[in-house]
């Protein structure tokens, strides 16, 4: 019954797309209000009938429905309750169900928000949003069934895959494709903005949150895949260069440089035909992105298996980029910019070199993802491009990207004269020229680590000058230092919202230059009772044990972990052993500090416990990654906020 309900709703879903879309469409180009009032009942029926759909996959797998054959590939009897939940979008079929029931939230959320509050463009957002939907539902009832019948229906399921039964895939998935579905509502304004002509800077304004909420839960999900990376995958990193982590990094610096440009367009007139390709390249990647984690043509722990969906999405990439082009040159004469750049040394140049900085970025890693692609495609040889590409040459772009973080906020628009320059920066220059001396004084080697962490502490210093200056400004007014800061934050929460952020990024920078710089690790076999030392640390191994979970066995190694006198700690990593698969599951653990991670993985063992391999690493400084997203989420809250005016 359920794949019957659920096959029919996504059909009339799709139906009503396709006729919201064309009255939103007619609507706009007739005035006819009806026909806009229309297309949002559809809108609003199609969020109900998705929701449906959601619910009704969710059901099956809660009742073990193995009628329904996405239930049946993707879970068994075992699987406990938790991973029953998250099993709904762990594979490819149920990936698209979310992402396309969140693109119907967005546009519920835009009808309700504005749809009198944009009269002119609302019509055409509504057109282009439904038509981004229809493809998706037709994705989800042509190429990627996810109601299609199991035949014959099994008495048990294939059983959910391991490295997903974990807390993080509830968490990553949500935040990401949050992030991936968000930017349509930008794409879809400036889509709109061309359509009708108004390209000025009323759409740049509406989309203002919607970009920054996309862009910060897509920054979420990206922490968060890390971190699922670093205590489930048991090779002690967080990010790899994987071909799925590039295609999720590549809408993240492009949606940057756009956050940053469009503060040029607001102030100054400038960028406009620059902001409308960055917000369309941005959405253009998301879909490159799904396409890339979707198809099968790459081989990933992160990529879905192979569908064959890989045609649906390269068409209808290729159809948004060819309109975004015609309708770029149509308006082509009235994309012009209205101000002019009047001096290299000034806020313009500064965001305008941040945004050629991240579009090079993305374009590196673009190049290094599709490359071994082409090279199998059009020469018939597999090539792999690694991580030592990616970081040689990515890592001069983000060094003179932290630079530039500290001077683009503070220097001044227009021309920045020599007293502007040296009020604003003679402290933080000199402070971090002092931090590099101090760190090489200390025995620190790497001269990337030093450079990174010195430009960290002269952004840092950028961002205490300027909270410094305005808090002493609203002292002198009578206020309390605490009470001056908090009313500076909530008065001018957009602009601190954004050093807040810039300081959640100086965080992740100090917790990867750390890791990279000083992590240490080494691989040995002990017998029971025997330990290893690493970096101040001894490692004892105590022994196995034996047991049986609801779908898995599994055996535990003890280890005692003990740094200089201590009395130690007991870390526990595993193998676990599921029917299903052929070899066993690595289980990590660890333990977190602010300085050091110890982190162990259990390799081969004796069955009688007398002697096992293991890998033991020492990890300085990861967590501050995790702190930078825990910071980050407090600056964007800020940032959206709307800002408080002063009344006469």
């Amino acid at each position: 019954m359920i794949p019957e309900l659920g096959t029919g709703a996504l059909f009339v879903a799709l139906a009503l797309c396709l006729y919201g879309a064309v009255m939103a469409a007619v609507g706009a180009r007739r005035g006819r209000t009806a026909y806009v009032e229309s297309a949002q009942h559809a809108a609003l029926a199609v969020f109900v009938l998705v929701t449906t759909c959601i619910l009704l996959l969710v059901y099956a797998f809660l009742t073990f429905d193995f009628s329904v054959r996405y239930v049946a590939t993707n879970t068994n009897l075992g699987t406990p309750f938790y991973y029953r939940i998250t099993a709904v979008w762990g594979a490819l079929e149920g990936s698209i169900v979310l992402w396309s029931w969140m693109l119907t939230l967005y546009t519920l959320i835009v009808v309700l928000r504005h749809r009198t509050s944009a009269r002119e463009l609302y019509p055409w957002v509504l057109t282009v949003m439904l038509s981004v939907i229809a493809f998706f539902l037709l994705v989800m009832t042509v190429a990627a069934p996810v109601f299609a019948r199991s035949v014959p229906i099994p008495a048990d399921g294939r059983g959910l895959n391991p490295l997903l039964e974990d807390s993080g895939m509830i968490t990553h998935p949500l935040a990401l494709y949050l992030g991936f579905t968000g930017f349509t509502v930008p794409f879809a304004f400036a889509v709109a903005a061309l359509v009708t002509g108004r390209i000025g800077d009323f759409w740049i304004t509406t989309t203002r949150r919607w970009t920054i909420l996309a862009w910060y839960f897509l920054s979420l999900g990206l922490l968060i895949g890390g971190w699922w990376s670093y205590h489930v995958l048991g090779w002690g990193g967080y990010w790899a260069w994987d071909p799925v982590e590039n295609a999720a990094f590549m809408p993240w610096l492009t949606g940057t440089a756009f956050l940053h440009s469009v503060m040029i367009q607001e102030r100054r007139r400038m960028l406009r035909l620059w902001n409308l390709a960055l917000v369309i390249l941005t959405f253009s990647l998301t879909l490159f992105g799904t396409f890339l984690t979707r198809s099968g043509i790459i081989a990933s722990v992160h990529a879905f298996t192979q569908g064959a969906i890989g045609v649906f999405f390269l068409s209808f990439l290729a159809l948004v980029v060819l309109t975004s082009l015609a309708l770029i040159a149509w308006r082509w004469d009235t994309l012009g910019a209205q101000g002019a750049l009047d001096s290299v040394v000034s806020r313009e140049s500064a965001f305008l070199l941040n945004n050629v900085l991240l579009v090079a970025a993305a374009f590196t890693v673009f190049f290094g993802t599709v490359f071994p692609l082409l090279s199998e495609a059009v020469r018939g040889v597999k090539v792999s491009v690694g991580a030592p590409f990616f970081n040689q040459v990515n890592v001069p772009l983000f060094l003179s990207l932290i630079f530039l973080m500290g001077v683009g906020p503070l220097i001044a628009w227009r021309r920045a004269s020599l007293d502007n320059l040296k009020r604003n920066f003679l402290w933080p220059v000199m402070i971090g020229a002092v931090a590099a001396l101090v760190l090489r004084l200390l025995g620190v080697r790497s001269t990337i680590a030093v450079v990174a962490l010195a430009l960290t502490i002269f952004v840092a210093a950028t961002i205490a000058v300027d909270l410094l200056r305005a808090t002493r400004a609203r002292r002198v007014m009578g206020e309390r230092a605490l009470p001056a800061l908090g009313g500076l934050l909530l008065r001018h929460n957009r602009r601190y919202g954004g050093f807040i952020v810039h300081l959640a990024v100086l965080v992740v920078a100090v917790g990867v230059t750390g890791s990279q710089a000083w992590s240490v690790h080494t691989e040995t076999t002990l017998a029971r009772g025997e330990q290893a030392e690493l970096a101040g640390y001894r490692v004892r191994f105590d022994g196995l044990r034996e047991s049986q979970e609801s779908n898995h066995g599994k055996v535990t190694g003890t280890f005692t972990v003990v740094a200089g006198r201590g009395t130690g700690d007991r870390i526990e990593p595993a193998k676990k052993f599921y029917p299903q698969e052929q070899s066993p599951i690595a289980y990590v653990d660890y333990r977190l500090g602010l300085i050091d991670d110890i982190y162990i993985v259990l390799g081969d063992f004796a069955r009688d416990g007398s002697h096992a391999t293991v890998k033991f690493q020492v990890n300085r400084m990861v967590s501050w990654i995790w702190i930078g997203g825990l910071i980050l989420t407090l600056g964007t809250v800020l940032a959206v906020l709307p800002e408080r005016r002063k009344t006469a």
